[in-house]
């Protein structure tokens, strides 16, 4: 009880003191220059990912954008935090690379990794002709910014019933040649690097950015390595034609410490599991994603631009089970073509375009001897296993915008699309080849957008989506592919508010969904981390998102920008019935029931900035059966940094932060549907990092 009290007391006094810091700011920053106000509502920005450009505001979908600023607001470690704020979006993080993002609770079964979501950089799939995303490989000093489109409602992104995720890279200012270094210092170990240059004129633009990170962990068995180079480039070759190119380069290791036992999380959350620890396991690879795009305006009516893309990976891991050799090699293109014109007598906006991957996934099983291997962890031995698969994913889509009146815009669109899949046992004598295509699929979508008032809109949405099985999911326990499984097919139904207030000060939303899945897709275990998918039944998504953002100038010096969102949801079993148990009714494990953001963002004239976020997570079902859950948790995390010039070629930044200010013990994910094999307690739980500190410094050369 003592201790419960003496923590709590440590607590208030640090919000105490980050309050009074805030205070004095408020006081004295009144003697300087005025403050670079941000002035652009949320409402009036451009949304770029999708073929046909709208504002926020106007467009009849749910669409969140994260800025530039905001990513620089986190620590520069993982994009978990900054995720986390959107209505909607979870991502769970075991580790910095053990990551599992869901959208409306989609993908949220998923053993390991992010599936049922579309991920882009630059419009480039960062997803792979699975369905598979990994984020934590791009650095976040080379991100430009975010959108995130919830739910099915594009149709030019195809297979992701959960959304799309689209990063954009770095935008330099025109007419600006720079060198940037910076280091980041951390509890656990952290060590972050980092060095760009960049240049742009008129006509073209590159960039380039090395970083290597590096961390302990707070957990046994994760330590981290990631080195990455990024290129960007881009080339006006004419006032209508733009090149452009980028590449990223990865090389990893990272240890996986796993998931632990309740025991395990309640009294040793630093703990590993027993044999991942034993078998200092981990994982590597080298990876190359590269693309290049061409834009090319041919009138006033008509524009076009088509991207090819390639990524190359080798990776490597280590697990208690077995060792896992694979390599990847993917190509593809995607291409649109706009038409604007007149419908009849109405402006309108037509996009045509198609999206094609092919992919080689070879992978080789061997047996793991760590235990032989007088406790120096993980040794390779026999091969017991070879499999080759290739896989084609095709999309074509039609989407077009027509607007009906001053107030009344229509958006509609179609999408087909195809996946095949060939696999052969190469391992075997026999030899087994094995070519299945899941069935085509037609994704059609239409929204309505409606402006009651200037700087208020009403919309409603209906559309479409699938999502296909990773490959995990589509093979059966003797490692043959599943024919019998389908595609996830859900139906999304939308309806919502955004508006302005204040002098466009003040942004709100509130959103209305529900989204019904059919084929539903679930993992069944069948042997100590070893999964089969399942189509068991049906889901039902249905939730409220909300968000209030406000601009308040405190006076010429000061900024202010609080916020507040969050998201309430019902996500349940529709059917379900698994062997012979019936889960239908039954809450989805794995999601929380609430989530809550507010946070505040404060800039000064004089360069030094405060933000704050704190975010509520609610309770999350541990099991279909919905007998274990995990308590709801709060975080909050608090960072400061000051800029100035040196001589006025020289930026400088120093900055520092708290994460977890509360130091609050929650599991940061978990593994649901755990099961504990002979004696052994099922594993559920990732444990969170407790209250941890990070500072660091950059210094940006203009020439």
């Amino acid at each position: 009880m003592k201790i419960e009290i003496k923590l709590l007391m440590v607590k208030k006094q640090i919000l105490k003191d980050f309050l009074f810091v805030v205070l004095v700011l408020l006081v004295g920053v009144s003697v300087f220059g005025q403050v670079k106000k941000d002035t652009v509502s949320l409402s009036e920005l451009v949304l770029t990912a999708s073929p046909i450009r709208n504002t926020i505001q106007n467009s009849a979908v749910a669409v969140s954008v994260i800025s530039e600023k905001e990513i620089n607001q986190a620590d520069g470690v993982i994009l978990t935090p900054v995720l986390n704020k959107i209505p909607g979006v979870y991502m769970q993080q075991g580790a910095l690379n053990t990551n599992r993002i869901t959208i409306r609770g989609i993908g949220a079964r998923t053993q390991y990794g992010t599936s049922r979501i579309k991920a882009y950089f630059e419009r480039i799939p960062l997803s792979d002709a699975e369905g598979e995303t990994v984020l934590e490989d791009i650095d976040l000093e080379a991100l430009g910014g975010i959108e995130i489109i919830k739910g099915p409602n594009s149709t030019s992104f195809g297979a992701g019933l959960g959304g799309v995720i689209s990063l954009k890279a770095k935008q330099l200012n025109q007419e600006t040649t720079f060198a940037k270094s910076g280091s980041t210092f951390g509890s656990f170990g952290l060590l972050k690097q980092i060095l760009s240059v960049g240049s742009a004129d008129s006509n073209s633009s590159v960039f380039a950015n090395y970083s290597n990170l590096q961390q302990d962990g707070y957990r046994a068995n994760s330590d981290y390595n990631r080195q990455s180079l990024n290129l960007f480039a881009k080339q006006q070759l004419s006032k209508k034609s733009i090149l452009s190119f980028f590449s990223i380069a990865t090389r990893l290791k990272a240890f996986i410490p796993s998931s632990i036992s309740e025991n395990a999380f309640n009294n040793n959350p630093k703990s590993a599991a027993a044999t991942w620890l034993a078998a200092k396991g981990y994982e590597s690879y080298d990876k190359l994603l590269a693309g290049l795009g061409f834009e090319h305006q041919f009138s006033e009516s008509w524009s076009a631009d088509i991207s090819l893309f390639s990524n190359l990976k080798n990776a490597y891991e280590a697990r208690p089970f077995d060792i896992l050799e694979d390599k990847t090699k993917s190509a593809g293109f995607r291409s649109k073509v706009n038409y604007l014109d007149y419908l009849f007598t109405l402006p309108n906006i037509i996009s045509v375009g198609t999206e094609f991957i092919t992919e080689n996934y070879n992978f080789s099983l061997f047996r793991n001897l760590y235990q032989s291997n007088s406790g120096q962890g993980s040794l390779q031995g026999e091969r017991f296993a070879q499999m080759e698969q290739n896989r084609r994913y095709w999309n074509a889509f039609f989407q077009m915008e027509t607007k009906l009146s001053t107030k009344l815009n229509l958006e509609s669109g179609i999408a087909f699309n195809t996946t095949h899949y060939n696999q052969a046992d190469i391992f075997s004598q026999l030899g087994t080849k094995q070519n299945y295509s899941f069935e085509s699929i037609w994704s059609p979508r239409l929204g309505l957008s409606y402006k009651i008032a200037d700087g208020k809109n009403i919309y409603a949405s209906l559309s479409k989506g699938f999502s296909i099985p990773v490959v995990a999911e589509t093979l059966t326990a003797e490692g043959q592919i599943n024919t019998d499984l389908k595609p996830e097919i859900g139906v999304n139904y939308e309806a919502g508010f955004k508006g302005n207030f204040l002098g466009r000060k003040l942004y709100t939303e509130l959103i209305f969904y529900s989204t019904q899945i059919g084929n539903l897709l679930v993992a069944r275990r069948v042997a100590e981390d070893q999964y089969v998918g399942i189509n068991a039944g049906e889901s039902s998504h249905q939730g409220i998102e909300f968000l209030v953002n406000y601009k308040f100038d405190a006076n010429a010096n000061i900024q202010l920008n609080p916020y507040f969102s969050g998201t309430i949801t019902h996500f349940k079993f529709k059917d379900f019935v698994d062997r012979d148990t019936d889960f239908s009714g039954k809450l989805l494990p794995a999601v929380p029931n609430v989530q809550l953001n507010a946070g505040l963002d404060l800039v000064t004239a004089m360069g030094l900035n405060f933000n704050a976020s704190y975010r509520y997570t609610g309770k999350r079902y541990l099991d279909d059966a919905n007998l274990k859950e995990t308590k709801g948790y709060q975080l909050l995390d608090v960072k400061a940094s000051y800029v100035f010039y040196i001589l006025k070629k020289l930026k400088m930044e120093i900055n520092t932060g708290v994460l977890n200010v509360l130091n609050e013990k929650y599991a940061a994910s978990i593994l649901p549907n755990a099961v504990g094999f002979g004696t052994a307690p099922a594993r559920y739980y990732y444990s969170g990092n407790p209250v941890n500190y990070y500072g660091g410094f950059n210094a940006v050369y203009t020439f």
